[in-house]
């Protein structure tokens, strides 16, 4: 089953892994947390998805930086600094013996309640830090074809009713536009934010490329995405015009171009929103644009990879 940006080719490899519970590494078939774990019983707690590519996993210090900010913001104590924390996923790897073609979840929540309530005081113990690292490869087919995006009704919301730039384990509003997108027979959901103008996807960044600029939403309403901010910062040293700016749907549909970003696929073209076709069944994908910023980012993400 397609699952857009995220569609993936499975490897058998991924049976036998070694995954890192509280620094306990365990079998898959045994790496569990209590059923009175915070992340399990509220969804109270942070995450971040690493890429691991030559060794080295990419703006892996980024990426540490959002998850402790993220932590704070929950005011909870991660109860390992990021070298200490770093150290722990490249054993994990080097356990598993994998060093190319990985996907990490690393999942960080408040850890074990006392009972099932949300009041973050009857917490006991430790945080639950979680390492799962898999064989993970996104499925050449979906680049090729390109995605189908949805415009739902559920909107980003403001930092108000639920932070967007919280990356928690909360994504009920996402699932939601989610399970919208994939009813009407789309790929992703294309959100909207509270006045109407576009934000980003359920589970990626959206762009738009319009004359030879590259546009995006203006991050309001959206995770700070590591992917997104590293394509702006390739058109930035490669004198490509880029712009963080409001823009409408009829932006959208009269685009030249338009594609995600996301740490698992890097940049995915996208073909369809809302069944006006950004590219047509004879053009090839990616798009110019979209196919040299694609390459640039590669570039970027060797560059800027972390070795233990």
């Amino acid at each position: 089953m397609a699952m857009g940006s995220h569609d993936y080719q499975d490897d058998p490899r991924n049976a036998d892994i070694l995954i890192s519970v509280n620094g306990e590494l365990k079998p898959r078939s045994e790496a569990m947390v209590s059923v009175f774990d915070s992340g399990f019983i509220l969804g109270d707690g942070v995450w971040e998805g690493l890429r691991v590519h030559e060794g080295g996993i990419a703006f892996l210090t980024q990426h540490l930086r959002r998850l402790y900010e993220g932590a704070k913001t929950l005011d909870f104590d991660i109860g390992l600094d990021a070298d200490a924390l770093k150290s722990r996923i490249f054993a994990c790897l080097h356990a598993n013996g994998m060093d190319d073609g990985v996907h990490i979840r690393l999942m960080v929540t408040r850890g074990l309640k006392a009972t099932p309530y949300q009041d973050p005081r009857v917490t006991v113990g430790q945080a639950t830090v979680v390492i799962i690292p898999e064989y993970k490869t996104p499925s050449p087919e979906t680049a090729d074809a390109g995605l189908r995006l949805f415009t739902v009704h559920v909107r980003r919301p403001g930092p108000d009713i639920q932070d967007p730039k919280l990356n928690s384990h909360s994504k009920l509003n996402c699932i939601m536009a989610c399970i919208q997108a994939t009813k009407a027979g789309a790929d992703e959901a294309l959100m909207l934010d509270p006045d109407g103008f576009v934000a980003t996807c359920n589970s990626t960044h959206f762009f738009i490329v319009r004359d030879g600029e590259v546009w995006t939403s203006t991050g309001d309403y959206c995770l700070g995405g590591i992917t997104r901010g590293n394509i702006l910062k390739v058109c930035r040293e490669n004198a490509i015009a880029a712009h963080e700016r409001r823009f409408s749907l009829t932006d959208v549909y009269g685009a030249d171009e338009a594609f995600v970003t996301g740490t698992f696929a890097g940049l995915v073209p996208v073909r369809e929103v809302d069944g006006r076709v950004i590219a047509g069944e004879a053009d090839a994908l990616p798009g110019p644009l979209t196919a040299r910023l694609r390459t640039l980012y590669r570039d970027l993400a060797e560059r800027e990879s972390e070795r233990p």
